[in-house]
């Protein structure tokens, strides 16, 4: 069984901060929620509550950055895109301020159905012109990805784990670079945030298989590192992209508009939230429900190769990375 951090962001930010008194991490009344409670009561000089109006909070970045300061934002994802849109584009993005957005509970990790579940929120900051996407899989990107986000000269948006996360790797956040989990000769797998850690669940019924996986995973959305994709791609029977997000618009679809600007002609299944909102319940029930695991990831695969790769549930309990993570209780707002 894996490591399993205890909220590592929390100790990441403080370390992150306290070293450049020009960061600010300004919170919109989910502080503890974000794991930026510690932080406010020993560096109140370094911290403002803006409340429960992200509108204004946004704005008052884009002026905080244009003075020099480092704004950090902490608030749930949706809450960063959906309510204060016009403030984003035209007080950040448009000015290209050095502003970050660090989202919370992404996709279906929280119980708390679709006014808590950023479902589309790459889409929709794929489509903003100087926005950077960057996204945390495991403790060790959650850990290292404020230094990777703060270099950027830009607005740059993360999608962050909270609460109990496994460590899967060994090595930092690196921008704009697939990470390799697996090399093998059949099919690629290319997941981003937690379906990274379903699709490395899978690895070893479809090993006992005979099944060749190329695995890698996706911390840096956009940019995108293109040409790591052609590379691992070349020679293989199809391509099963995995997001904790919905397939129009995310990483399946991106890998969609790479493989046909390339002209690549190679299968792709894209496994992800099926054009439709999801429903609140515990992040393993909705990730089966939707289709978002390591047993639909090897249905797919199956269906790419035309073989029948019957895998019980079973065999991926043997092989589970997250025992504690993933039989807790659905987590609280």
């Amino acid at each position: 069984m894996v490591e399993i951090v205890n909220r590592p962001y929390a100790k990441a930010f403080e370390a992150f901060a306290i070293a450049r008194p020009e960061v600010i991490c300004l919170s919109a009344d989910l502080t503890s929620s974000c794991e930026v409670d510690g932080f406010r009561d020993r560096h109140p000089e370094q911290f403002l509550s803006l409340g429960m109006a992200e509108q204004n909070m946004l704005s008052f970045a884009g002026g905080l950055a244009m003075q020099g300061f480092r704004p950090f934002l902490h608030t749930f994802a949706v809450f960063l895109y959906r309510r204060p849109y016009d403030q984003l584009l035209n007080s950040v993005a448009y000015s290209n301020r050095r502003v970050r957005l660090m989202g919370f509970l992404p996709g279906i990790t929280t119980p708390g159905g679709i006014t808590h579940q950023a479902i589309e929120d790459i889409s929709v900051m794929r489509a903003i012109p100087n926005m950077t996407i960057l996204e945390t899989g495991d403790a060790t990107e959650v850990e290292t990805v404020l230094e990777v986000a703060d270099a950027i000269d830009g607005p740059v948006y993360v999608r962050v784990l909270r609460g109990e996360v496994p460590r899967l790797f060994s090595t930092r956040f690196e921008f704009n670079k697939l990470r390799t989990l697996s090399e093998g000769d059949d099919v690629l797998v290319v997941s981003s945030g937690v379906c990274t850690e379903e699709a490395m669940r899978a690895a070893e019924p479809l090993r006992a298989r005979k099944i060749g996986v190329h695995h890698l995973h996706a911390s840096t959305l956009k940019p995108f590192d293109r040409d790591g994709l052609v590379k691992a791609v070349r020679g293989k029977k199809g391509v099963v992209t995995l997001e904790n997000h919905t397939i129009n618009g995310g990483l399946g679809s991106l890998v969609a508009e790479i493989l046909a600007e390339e002209g690549l002609g190679i299968r792709l299944r894209r496994l992800g939230l099926q054009d439709t909102f999801a429903h609140g319940a515990s992040k393993p029930y909705l990730m089966k429900k939707y289709g978002l695991d390591a047993g639909a990831l090897v249905a797919a695969i199956g269906e790419l190769l035309g073989q029948d790769l019957r895998v019980e549930d079973a065999e991926f309990e043997a092989t589970r990375l997250d025992i504690v993570h993933s039989a807790q209780k659905a987590e609280a707002l």
